[in-house]
């Protein structure tokens, strides 16, 4: 709260001045009006699908690590011995904090919807890596630990990409709203223990990887057209003028 009263609001550096790149809409939605739009359900249901995974795997791992005979089996990592699941838990929470900063600044530079695209495949292919190879105790560490890192990109990139898309007065209210999905997701906690119950846990991994492979190819075949359009909109809702101010809505290769 003491450190609170004394942020200014930072100016742009001198260097910046000049510099002409719309990377985001100029116009400011309310959450009622954010809410009518299809294109926030897109990116709804893509955080619920990347979501699942994540939640699942912070929900269950325990379970997952008792069942397959190793969680209290005793790991040496830097000069520490640890039970394997302490220790998995303890990367996981690493690579999780770790993960939205880095995340964060990989979508700066190249685009919010190929930063998903990468990340959200990642998530996928860690899950399939947990199904196939994580009987082996170090390869549940490594792949565990690869979920956790590629599902941290949610909590950095869609936040910005909100902010993005439907501005920045009501960033907060935006962000939030969109942020329920992490409930809506962690509703299917319990449909992920009956499949396990009924098919085991490879059930559950096909399931999350799958949903969040195709968030992924979202990212690029459905949400970033959409938010170009989106965004070319937002800068000229007459639908004509200059928009050579628009030709790089998307971040770099677009």
């Amino acid at each position: 709260m003491a450190l609170a009263l004394v942020m200014v609001r930072p100016k742009p550096p001198a260097h910046a001045a000049g510099v002409q790149r719309v990377v985001a809409t100029k116009t400011d939605y309310t959450t009622r009006q954010m809410i009518r739009a299809p294109l926030f359900w897109v990116m709804y249901a893509m955080f619920v699908c990347v979501a699942t995974g994540g939640i699942i795997a912070t929900a269950q791992i325990g379970p997952i690590a008792r069942e397959y005979g190793f969680a209290s089996m005793p790991v040496a990592f830097m000069s520490m011995t640890l039970p394997l699941l302490t220790m998995t838990l303890s990367i996981n929470n690493l690579c999780n904090g770790f993960t939205r900063p880095l995340c964060g600044l990989i979508s700066d530079r190249i685009g919010r919807e190929n930063t998903m695209f990468m990340t959200f495949i990642g998530e996928g292919l860690a899950l399939l890596g947990l199904r196939y190879f994580g009987h082996d105790p170090y390869l549940f560490i490594l792949f565990s630990g690869l979920v956790f890192l590629f599902y941290g990109d949610i909590f950095s990139n869609f936040p910005a990409t909100c902010a993005d898309t439907f501005g920045a007065r009501y960033a907060a209210g935006n962000a939030g709203t969109l942020y329920t999905a992490k409930g809506t997701a962690a509703l299917l906690v319990p449909v992920a223990t009956l499949l396990a119950v009924h098919g085991g846990w490879n059930m559950v991994f096909d399931f999350a990887a799958c949903i969040a492979m195709m968030a992924g190819v979202c990212a690029k075949v459905v949400l970033q057209p959409m938010r170009r359009r989106w965004i070319f909109q937002s800068a000229n809702p007459a639908g004509h003028g200059d928009r050579a101010l628009v030709r790089e809505p998307l971040g770099t290769g677009e």
